[in-house]
């Protein structure tokens, strides 16, 4: 069985939002990681609450998959940079846990850009770009004001991930006009399939 993370980004995908929409159809077979906070994100509290909830679906046996959308994809990668050979967090203990099987990374922002929201979310500038541990897809659009889609495709080379072009859709959120977004399913649906 497959069970899914949900990983928003700041505002923590609202009522309308793709990711919400498949949370609500997947019902227990998913869960949103809980932060303290959603509009003052700290890098270490969100990587936490992704292990969280990889690690709570991981001991019920199912195969994780982590769908990630904007500054949540910094979240999950950061994650797994963190995570060790034996499945801890480098910084604790905690018990051993199955890693994740994929990882779907949606709209993930450049920190290196202009638009980047800085001033909300300072612990997540200046992050690396190294190779995931598990399969992976991006997707970005070409005219996401929060990243170029040649940004995307090198973060998309540097951390082992397929790459997928959506057109021209924003940022890939409500905004979009997404609603399912049956494209992007069928994208997760490829990578799962793998």
């Amino acid at each position: 069985m497959v069970a899914y993370v949900i990983v928003p980004g700041i505002g923590g995908s609202g009522e309308e939002h793709w990711q919400t929409l498949w949370e609500r159809r997947w019902g227990h077979d998913a869960a949103r990681v809980v932060p303290r906070s959603w509009d003052e994100p700290d890098l270490d509290d969100w990587v936490d609450a992704v292990d969280r909830r990889v690690t709570d679906l991981a001991r019920r046996g199912d195969e994780v998959v982590v769908v990630a959308h904007s500054l949540g994809c910094w979240a999950a990668v950061e994650w797994d940079a963190r995570v060790d050979r034996e499945g801890r967090l480098a910084r604790d203990e905690r018990a051993r846990r199955a890693p994740v099987a994929g990882m779907l990374l949606v709209a993930p922002p450049d920190p290196a850009g202009e638009a980047f929201p800085r001033a909300a979310a300072p612990s997540f500038s200046g992050l690396a770009v190294r190779p995931l541990t598990c399969r992976s897809t991006v997707v970005a659009s070409s005219d996401d004001p929060y990243c170029a889609v040649e940004v995307a495709r090198g973060f998309a080379s540097g951390w082992g991930s397929a790459f997928r072009n959506a057109g021209h859709l924003g940022h890939l959120n409500a905004a979009s006009g997404l609603g399912e977004w049956d494209w992007g399913r069928a994208v997760l649906d490829d990578l799962v399939r793998v």
